[in-house]
């Protein structure tokens, strides 16, 4: 879920010169003229890694949790993002398909960020399902299969390099990659492959660094995936040193109810996806960040599965200063489970 939904909305805003005055509230629009996510689809592997026009809004969203020789913890954030004005894809500058990248590095001490924006159509940008290539100028995220990859991107201040081998399974969220979105049965169709090991280097302001650790891969496409009332939402991803992982959000509504899904993920990848009311998450202390004030340390529960945490940033000022800003950082996890992992906010 996540900050993803609002800044593709918002691309398609900035790309067709349509105001994004109703800011949130846009997620909720009608497109009825785009497919939409329904119950008991099939998967089908390779095709599914690659795009779908057809659908109003779609991402390969990637973060890492990293640590350098001195065992200093790191974040890395590769992201692809495509959204469209009509369902179909053409060739030429008058295709209805655009595309947004985001990357980012974050250390205990910076926040490095840097934004792509590109036309469909003219060979700037794309996904290609086999062999998997994803890309955004010199931005790449590519590999002879979808397990095995080298991820690639690069701005003012940073660089990177890294390699992605995936050592579990893809993951299915909600009911077999059916994710409800609200009560009113908004969904998007999501999967992660959550298992990667990464090895490579970052180039910081500092120099070059030479970085181990692990990453996590969400895809996800739909079309109008909230109601519109919701206005904002939080999303954690949690690497529990069991080897065991989840994954959990609250939508928050404007009549201050929440929405939640959360999904546990067994070391050998089997799953248990939890309803709305199952996760619970609470802000225990706030920080100053980019003259607003964002909750950076949170206590989350998913009682069912024993789960009492304190999730914690890294670097309170992971704000994504991008087309559409949000947050989205490394954080540490202790508690009932110990861990990293990232978390993700909007609307603060």
């Amino acid at each position: 879920m996540s900050a993803r939904i609002l800044i593709i909305i918002a691309l398609v805003g900035l790309m067709a010169g349509m105001a994004h005055a109703q800011g949130f509230a846009g997620l909720g629009r009608d497109a009825s003229a785009f497919s939409q996510p329904m119950r008991g689809k099939e998967f089908d592997f390779p095709r599914d890694h690659g795009a779908h026009p057809d659908f109003q809004i779609e991402w390969w969203y990637l973060t890492a949790n990293l640590t350098d020789a001195a065992g200093r913890d790191l974040g890395l954030q590769w992201t692809l993002f495509r959204s469209a004005l009509a369902p179909e894809a053409r060739v030429g500058w008058d295709s209805p398909q655009f595309w947004m990248g985001h990357a980012a590095v974050t250390t205990p001490d910076q926040h490095l960020v840097a934004e792509r924006l590109a036309r469909d159509g003219i060979g700037q940008a794309g996904v290609i399902a086999d062999p998997f290539e994803a890309w955004i100028d010199d931005w790449q995220m590519v590999g002879d299969t979808f397990d095995s990859m080298q991820l690639r991107a690069s701005g003012p201040q940073f660089s990177y390099d890294v390699t992605l081998e995936a050592t579990g399974p893809l993951v299915f969220h909600g009911e077999a990659g059916y994710s409800q979105k609200s009560a009113s049965g908004r969904a998007s169709y999501y999967y992660s492959q959550p298992f990667f090991e990464v090895a490579g280097k970052l180039v910081l302001p500092e120099g070059e660094v030479e970085v181990t650790g692990t990453a996590w891969l969400d895809r996800e496409w739909a079309s109008q995936p909230l109601a519109a009332t919701q206005v904002s939402w939080d999303w954690f991803s949690m690497v529990f040193d069991s080897g065991a992982r989840m994954m959990g959000f609250t939508l928050h509504d404007s009549d201050g109810s929440d929405y939640t899904q959360a999904t546990w993920i067994a070391p050998d990848g089997k799953t248990e996806a939890f309803p709305n009311g199952s996760l619970n998450a609470t802000a225990l202390e706030w920080s100053a960040v980019s003259g607003r004030d964002v909750p950076t340390k949170w206590r989350v529960q998913l009682l069912e599965k024993q789960v009492d945490v304190v999730v914690e940033a890294v670097n309170t000022q992971a704000w994504m200063t991008t087309s559409v800003q949000y947050w989205e950082g490394p954080v540490r996890i202790k508690g009932s489970h110990a861990g990293h992992g990232y978390l993700e906010m909007t609307g603060y």
